[in-house]
């Protein structure tokens, strides 16, 4: 057997017991992460953290004065564009994923949210937060409307008092359709 040949064939041996393995473990690895688990405590800790000092903007002063009008504006536009996922009271009232993301959805009341600057928050909301589930709203709000949600997030009203989002108030006979039946939703 020439040099050529053995080299080879110990080439196929090494490729069957460690390659052919490795990228089962590799794959079966892969689609375990893709699993919406909830994060254990120091992965939790370690992202809060992360968020804490990587987000910008610490030292941006809101331009808009600290009204009811102001408030009242940015609770409008928080009921257009960030309800389907904090709910129109910034609590989360009546999302049925929010506590299933991974991070979850945090309520927006929480002191892990309100200890950041509004500068923080604005920009928070500017360019989202990747990994989060959070986007980014440049480009479609400006800089105005943003500031007035943070004033929003800033005086949020008690939990459940602006009820659910009408996107998830589908009753439970229409969402359990009879067997057989098409579901129909409205």
């Amino acid at each position: 057997m020439s040099n050529w040949v053995k080299f080879r064939e110990s080439v196929r041996e090494a490729v069957k017991t460690c390659l052919v393995p490795g990228l089962a473990v590799s794959s079966c690895l892969m689609l375990l992460a893709c699993s919406a688990s909830s994060p254990g405590n120091i992965e939790s800790m370690v992202a809060r953290e992360a968020k804490r000092v990587g987000i910008a903007g610490k030292n941006l002063k809101n331009p808009l004065p600290d009204t009811p009008e102001i408030a009242k504006t940015g609770q409008e536009h928080f009921g257009h564009h960030c309800q389907v996922c904090h709910g129109l009271d910034g609590h989360n009232t009546g999302v049925p994923f929010a506590n299933k993301m991974s991070p979850n959805i945090p309520e927006l009341s929480d002191h892990s949210v309100q200890e950041f600057s509004d500068g923080q928050l604005k920009m928070i909301i500017q360019n989202g937060i990747r990994f989060s589930g959070m986007p980014g709203w440049r480009g479609i709000l400006d800089d105005n409307e943003m500031w007035a949600i943070v004033r929003f997030i800033r005086h949020l009203p008690p939990k459940g008092s602006l009820g659910v989002p009408a996107v998830f108030q589908e009753s439970e006979e229409e969402h359990h359709h009879a067997e057989g039946q098409e579901h129909q939703h409205h």
